[in-house]
Parts: structure tokens; sequence; C-alpha cells
């Protein structure tokens, strides 16, 4: 027998801990075991949902608590000690690390990031040499710098549990960067991308943390001030109330109108700095007043070039500016990258979703017959109120700006409230429309068609735009809180798309097309936050409107890029040039903000016509969902994804049959496509095939076969095994073929255990020890219970 060596175990407690230690001066505090470096993927099959295994690695080595400077990955005493060098090297550069190393607790190899070197190294790294290293490429030459970097994070803020909430390795990484950058002078202006959902506010809050505890420990001259900068008041309060005041107390202020220089962390929407009172609050400030600006959005407001809020960035120019964005937006007068520079750091949807922070997500693609075939109006056609209307094919673009379809509201209400009651009456559902009207009467529309639940609930379903005034910031409140149950479904236009926080929505609905990637991004990212103890770990998107193409868009989940398509005639002249996606100003859809009155008011939009007689019908739906195991967040048609799967799990139907005979195998088959991302449930439900087993749906989907009803495979069964069924005692073939008859009507979970002969009507003869004398005893009994699935299944 070959000895194969001490386990991995055994490896790390005998031989790498003590060299460790020993040799190389680790302290047992700086040594971590068994570390995640992820929090493992969530994947969703039906209503249930499992993590896949997070990312975990051997050993981290700290130089402080909190400050990793590199991974160990051990192997088996007998292995090579280079075996575990690729996987460190994954883990190293996730957590954006200098170094690699793998050992088998004897010899040891390394792979430096920074000189792309491997090498074998007779002792493990001292902690001076990988921090040094970690300096260096992070490009921290002053020891004070150095110093700040290992000083801990804020532990003020608690989960639920009671536990200090830590950065996680992202925004560690973010914090780090970003404070080296700022303490180094490498620029003045630096940007940061994160995806919705991911914490930038925490991660700008450990920041300031970071710096105020180096310029408190160096002994600056004066007192350092941060300006805390954003567009809408929701932006304002969320970071204020749950990050910065717990942690810096009175320190932290809100701008409201008048000048106050006695505080160091302030907050201010660019209104409330601008143009109140016909006065620019923010040059009585001096230029130098703000040590760090942080541009919340940076995609919007001040970063563009025409916007009359860039002068509060000029003003304060002096200052570092760092722009916080999870859609850097390029396009010919909006330009994140242009004003801030290349990201520091980016965290994207799709890291977020592969690492386990952020909810997966499906989506529902539903076609109404108007969106399909179009709405033609013919001459001397008349709306509602009589008006004539211009003659014309109107489509989904039309929609509630031009026309307004009645009927197509109500349908999709009743949609969406048939898919309430499959799936959750209480669950939070946010219903972008076209603008505030049409969120006033699709809140109209839910609220008819959910009359029971209204009656016990007022506002079930409520319009929430700046229109609504205090009284739809109160909505929103309620909304956002997930210990309120009311409201549940809120309708809205703009106000709901960027920058709120809503951790307990499950559905996000597109009631109105979206032509720009950025504000597509914005709006998914209102469904992505994870809230695990409210059982929230996934979302659903229903899209009307087929605004879900652009998740085929290129930069849907990258940087954006700059491309320009024009129309040239034949004389090589341009005559038409695109948008430029910018979204249709709204200013009644905009966040409410200080002193708002003071802006100038928005034209009035003509009336739309009203047509309220149009059919309307549902031609399509599909159900599609982004793939477990792609590594692009890119979007498979269910029955096509589940058909790949099955294909890939079994070479063909017959290796499929023959594992399905047994309940264990039954089980066995559930768990493999579960974790894939597939129930047996759900795709019965979605191929329409309720009434056939488990079985024959997968076969189908998979192979394309016939698909045959349980009744059939039971008259099937009897048909060509019909001496099993004879050779029993009457009364026991009685309760067998009542058994059958249970499973034709409920489905196969009647076949899992003996239990079900509690049920009706096999009851009715006697307790299952009184059946299992039927059969010739307990043993006889579990014997024929196996040889009936092997029967039904071989039919």
């Amino acid at each position: 027998m070959v000895d194969k060596g001490r386990d991995e175990a055994t490896t790390c407690r005998d031989y790498v801990l003590p060299r460790l230690k020993d040799e190389s001066g680790w302290l047992p505090g700086q040594i971590k075991e068994q570390v995640p470096v992820t929090a493992g993927r969530i994947v969703r099959a039906g209503r249930s949902h499992r993590r896949q295994r997070p990312l975990q690695a051997d050993f981290v080595l700290e130089i402080a608590d909190g400050v990793p400077v590199a991974v160990v990955e051990a192997k088996r005493a007998f292995a090579d000690p280079r075996d575990g060098l690729q996987q460190a090297k994954v883990y190293a550069e996730q957590l954006d690390l200098p170094v690699a190393i793998s050992t088998n607790g004897h010899g040891v190899a390394m792979f430096n990031f920074l000189t792309g070197e491997e090498t074998n190294p007779e002792y493990f790294p001292r902690p001076d040499e990988l921090w040094g290293l970690y300096l260096t490429h992070h490009g921290v030459t002053n020891s004070k710098i150095a110093d700040v970097l290992r000083e801990p994070f804020s532990r003020v803020l608690k989960h639920t549990d009671g536990t200090p909430k830590e950065p996680r390795y992202y925004q560690r990484i973010a914090i780090h960067r970003t404070v080296a950058a700022c303490l180094s002078g490498q620029r003045d202006r630096l940007l940061l991308t994160m995806a919705t959902g991911t914490g930038k506010t925490f991660t700008a809050m450990q920041i300031v943390w970071k710096l105020m505890q180096y310029w408190e420990h160096t002994g600056q001259a004066g007192l350092k001030r941060v300006l805390y900068l954003t567009d809408r008041d929701s932006l304002i309060e969320q970071p204020m109330r749950n990050d910065f005041t717990p942690v810096f107390g009175e320190a932290v202020h809100r701008i409201r109108g008048e000048k106050d220089t006695a505080r160091s962390i302030y907050f201010a929407t660019y209104q409330a700095l601008a143009n109140v009172a016909r006065t620019d609050l923010f040059k009585e400030y001096p230029s130098d007043f703000f040590d760090l600006v942080i541009v919340d959005e940076c995609h919007r407001g001040s970063a563009n070039e025409q916007s009359s809020w860039r002068a509060i960035l000029q003003h304060f120019s002096p200052a570092i500016q760092l722009g916080l964005t999870a859609t850097p937006k390029r396009a010919a007068n909006i330009d994140s990258y242009k004003y801030f520079g290349e990201p520091l750091y980016t965290y994207s949807l799709k890291q977020g979703i592969a690492d386990g922070y952020l909810a997966p997500y499906r989506v529902r693609r539903v076609v109404l017959s108007p969106d399909a075939e179009g709405v033609r109006i013919t001459a001397g056609e008349v709306d509602k109120y009589q008006r004539e209307i211009p003659e014309g094919v109107y489509e989904t673009k039309d929609f509630e700006r031009i026309i307004s379809l009645f009927k197509r509201t109500d349908v999709a209400a009743q949609y969406l409230t048939d898919y309430l009651h499959d799936t959750d009456r209480m669950g939070k559902m946010v219903v972008f429309c076209v603008d505030s009207d049409h969120a006033l009467d699709m809140r109209q529309a839910m609220t008819n068609a959910n009359r029971d639940m209204s009656r016990i609930h007022k506002d079930y379903a409520a319009r929430m735009v700046s229109k609504e005034g205090d009284w739809g910031k109160r909505m929103l409140e309620q909304f956002q809180d997930p210990e309120t149950l009311a409201p549940v479904v809120a309708t809205t236009s703009r106000m709901l798309s960027t920058g709120v926080d809503i951790p307990t929505l499950r559905t996000v609905v597109l009631f109105r097309p979206i032509g720009s990637v950025h504000e597509f991004k914005q709006i998914i990212g209102r469904g992505t936050r994870l809230a695990e103890d409210y059982d929230k770990l996934s979302f659903e998107i229903i899209d009307f409107v087929g605004a879900t193409i652009l998740f085929e868009d290129p930069e849907f989940d990258g940087p954006a890029e700059y491309e320009i398509e024009e129309t040239i005639d034949d004389a090589g002249q341009v005559i038409c040039h695109p948008d430029l996606e910018t979204p249709e100003s709204d200013v009644s859809e905009s966040e409410p903000s200080d002193y708002a009155e003071a802006q100038p008011a928005a034209p009035v939009p003509p009336h739309k016509f009203v047509v309220d007689d149009t059919e309307v019908q549902i031609t399509a739906e599909g159900v599609w969902m982004t793939e477990p195991g792609s590594d692009q967040l890119r979007l498979v048609e269910y029955r096509d994804y589940a058909q790949g799967v099955v294909r890939k799990l079994f070479p063909g139907p017959d290796k499929l049959r023959s594992r399905w005979r047994t309940a264990p195998s039954r089980s066995e088959i559930a768990e493999a496509l579960g974790v894939r991302g597939i129930a047996l449930d759900e795709l019965c439900q979605r191929t329409g095939l309720t009434d056939a087993d488990p079985l024959d749906v997968l076969v189908h989907v998979a192979w394309n076969e016939p698909a045959i009803s349980r009744h059939e495979r039971v008259y099937r069964a009897k048909r060509a095994k019909g001496d099993f069924f004879q050779r029993l005692p009457e009364e026991a073939r009685a309760v067998m073929d009542e058994l059958l008859e249970r499973y034709a009507v409920h489905g196969a979970g009647e076949l899992e255990t003996l239990e079900v002969l509690k049920l009706d009507p096999m009851r009715r003869h006697g307790s299952i020890r009184e059946i299992a004398s039927l059969f010739g005893g307990p043993e006889r009994l579990r014997q024929t219970w196996v040889e009936l699935q092997k029967v039904l299944y071989a039919a």
C-alpha cells in the first residue's frame, strides 16, 4: 500500500504553524487559519437557496488585525510544495496581496506579484519582509502612511447579532488604496467604482476614519474637514444616520442653508450649497476649507461639464475629490472617468454575485399584445375625451408618453397580482413607470387588483414620486423599513432608480423603456442587496418593455467606453447624430432636495391621448436566469439551461432512468440539479407538465422525448408488469393500487417514505404495522416498496 503521507490538516498543525511561529517570527494573532475569502455564490432553485462553497485560504498572514499581507496554501506532506501555488495565487490576487505561498510543511514555494518571480525559499518570509512588499505594492514610502494602514478599522458599527461590522475583502482593498493615494498625494481626484449594494458608504466611512487617525497621530495643524456631497436627500440621510453619525457623533453636520465652521464632517446636497435664495452658500466657505470632498453617485450632477453645480467642485479644488459610483458614465458631456480619472479600484456586479455578497436574479420577459403588434390609429379616431389622435402606428416607446392605454396597465397589474399570489403577497415590489401620471394609474390598477389586501393595508400599493411631497417621503421610509409590512408595491418613475436602499425588495418591474446602460444598472441595483435575516437571497425582474436586452450590452458589467454611431449620407455627410443616452429630464421625478423651489420649473409636457378600448393580451412569456457556472453575467432561457445541465450530468435518457428507480438516487439527482439552480417542481411548472413525473419532464426537456402523464405511467406499469401486481395478496394489491392513485394525482413525493401509508385511503387498512402484515411482514413490505418503484419507472 502506498503511503500518501499526512493529510492537509495534520500538515498545517504539525509543520506549517510551528515553522511560521518559530522560524519566521509570526505571532499567533497574525496567523489566521481557514479564512473564507468570499461568502460563496448564492444559487436559487425554485423557492429555495443555497450557497456554493466559498473560496477559503488555509492561512492568511496579517501584519495587523484586518491587514493581510500574504496567503499560504498547504498540501499533504507527500505532495510537491509547489502544488498549491496556483490556488494560492488566485486567493492572493483576489485579496490584492503581493505574495502567494504554497507548502507541504517541509518545502516552501512563493510567487512574487511585484517581480513575477517564483522561488523556493528555505523559510517562510518574516513579517517585516512581507510588510515591506505590501507597502511597495501600494506605492507607500512614507512611514507615517504605513502606520495608518496598520491602524485598526472602526468597529463601532454592529451586525444584528452584535458582532462588529468588519470590512469585506474588497472594501479593505478600496479603503487602503484610497487612503494611500490621498496621503501620498498621487492624485487630487480619485474614483471608486463599486456595484450597488456592496457598501460604498461604509467604505467611505472607513476611509474617513483612517484619514482622521492619520491627521490626529501626525499632529497636523488645524481641524481636518470632509464634505460628503450628493444631489438627493435620500443619499444624505442614509449614510449620515447609518454609517457616519454612530462613528463620529457630533462631528457630523448637515449643511441646511447657513454657514457652519465648527464641525469636521459635513454633508450637503448640491442644492443646499448653490442657488439658495439667489446666493451661492458654498462661496462663503474658503476654497481650502475642506481637505476631502466625497462625491456620491458622481456619474450625475457635477460630473457634467455643463452642470451649474460643477462650480462647487471647482471652488473646493484644493481638496482631494473622491468620486463614488456604481456606474461610471461616458458620453459627450458627462464623463466620470474624464473628471476623476481611472478608478483606483472596481468591484463589479458580476464579482459581487460570484462572491455571494449580492443577490442573483431571474428575468421574466412578458410581452403584451400592444407591445408586440403596435397600436394602429386611423384618421379621425378620437380618444376618451373626444380629441382626435394623430394617425399612425404607436409602439412601446410611445405608450404613456404620447398615448395612454389603460387596459395595458390593467393587464400588467393583473399579471403582477397573479405573480404575487404565486410567490408572496407581502413581497416588496417596485414598478418603474414612464412618468408620475403613469405611476398613479399603476397604483390604482394594483390597488384594485388586490382589493383583498388593500382592505387590510390601505397603502398596499403607493405611488412614490416627488409630487407626493412629504407624504411620499413617509411612504418611502416605510417601504424601506424591513419591519414595516406596507406599502408592498411602490409605483414610481425615477425617484427610486438610484441611491435608495430597499433591503427586502424582491421584485423589480420594468414598465418603461430604458435607453442607457448606466440607468439600467442603477435600477437593477435596487434588488441586488441581500437581507438574509429576512430570507431575501435573490430577486426577480419582470420586464414588460424589452429593457432587459441591455443585459446583452458589453458595457453592462464592464468599464464604459466611448462608442458613437452616426448615420452618413451618400455624400459622406453626417445626417443623424445618435442620442447620447442621457436620461430624459423629469424634474417632477427628481428626489425633493433642499430649496428645490429655487430651481427653474420644468415645462409642462403635452397631455396624453387616452385610449381605453384597446384589446390587450399576454402574447409571450419567458423566464431567464444568470447561469450559475458562467464567468459572464449572461442570461439563458430557463428551459435551455435545464437541458444543458441534465445532458451534462447524464449521457443519455437510459442512464437517467436507471438512476431514478430508487428514492435515494432520486434525492441525489434532485440535489445535483438544485446546486445548479434547477428545482424539479419549478421545472414541471415552467414547462407546463405539472401532471407528469419529474423523470419524464427531465427526459422531455433534455432529449425532447414525449412526456406522459403520471396516470399514463401507472397504466403502462400495470400493463407491462402485471405479474408483479398479480402475485401480491388481494388486500396488499389494493394498498398498492391506492398508493399509485395517490401518486398519479399528487406526484412523485408520495413514493418517498412509508409514512404515506398513514394517509387516505391507505389508512383504512390499519396502521403501518397492520398494513405490513398484509405483505408478509415489515421486511417484505419494504422489498415490495422498492420493487414497486422499479416497476413504475421501468415503464
